[in-house]
């Protein structure tokens, strides 16, 4: 990572992330978790007083070593558990079906390889597990879609990678998801960074893993360090 990477972008996320307007979509998703939790792409810990009193421990994953430790002071005054674990969503620290819920929030437009990402949570989620997410992507208008396509080699490079113009629902159920509930909308904001994807996705009971199974891969450690 470079430096703008490792230290400035991290505190410029945790600003951006906590304007006014996108607590309604935290506050409309995150309370549905339950049972033991991965969130991937934790960041800065902005979801932890979202999380209810079903949800019997949160395990965080995230790249950025920075980001993790915002999240840990945040995790300190949490009310429910927190373990913060430094890591990649393509190569989730977790043993096959081992969590009841996957939170991703504002998450799956940043990661390199978002399809591997998926079956990796496909595959820590226990097969009546639920998959609750929030992200922005492409829009279905074609204006906008057509900045989208325009900015997004430039918007990478500024935003951590980050693609304006995913098609959330088609990975999610290109990944091998039913999505149960879902609902689209513009944010306040540029339309081309505003498109908002939100819901809740089960595993398809017709399609088997794509990724390997791990029976070896550890339980999360808080020792193992915080991601986004």
């Amino acid at each position: 990572m470079s430096v703008y990477e490792s230290w400035f972008l991290p505190s410029i996320l945790d600003v951006v992330m906590r304007q006014k307007h996108l607590a309604k979509y935290r506050a409309a998703i995150v309370p549905a978790a339950q049972g033991h939790v991965l969130e991937i792409g934790v960041g800065s810990g902005l979801n932890f007083p979202y999380y209810g009193g079903g949800v019997e421990r949160v395990i965080g994953i995230d790249p950025s070593p920075r980001l993790l430790d915002f999240a840990r002071k945040r995790a300190a005054v949490s009310k429910v558990p927190i373990e913060l674990v430094l890591g990649s969503a393509t190569a989730i620290p977790l043993p096959d079906e081992a969590v009841d819920t996957v939170v991703m929030t504002w998450t799956l437009c940043s990661i390199p390889d978002a399809s591997a990402a998926l079956d990796e949570i496909r595959r820590v989620l226990k097969p009546n597990g639920q998959f609750l997410f929030i992200e922005h992507g492409l829009a279905p208008d074609e204006a906008v879609e057509r900045w989208q396509h325009r900015l997004t080699p430039i918007w990478r490079r500024i935003a951590g990678g980050c693609h304006l113009n995913r098609k959330m629902d088609q990975l999610i159920l290109s990944a091998g998801f039913e999505i149960k509930s879902a609902q689209t909308e513009y944010a306040p904001g540029p339309r081309p960074m505003s498109f908002m994807y939100k819901g809740c996705a089960c595993q398809s009971q017709g399609r088997a893993l794509r990724s390997p199974s791990r029976p070896d891969a550890g339980a999360a450690d808080a020792s193992r360090g915080p991601n986004r």
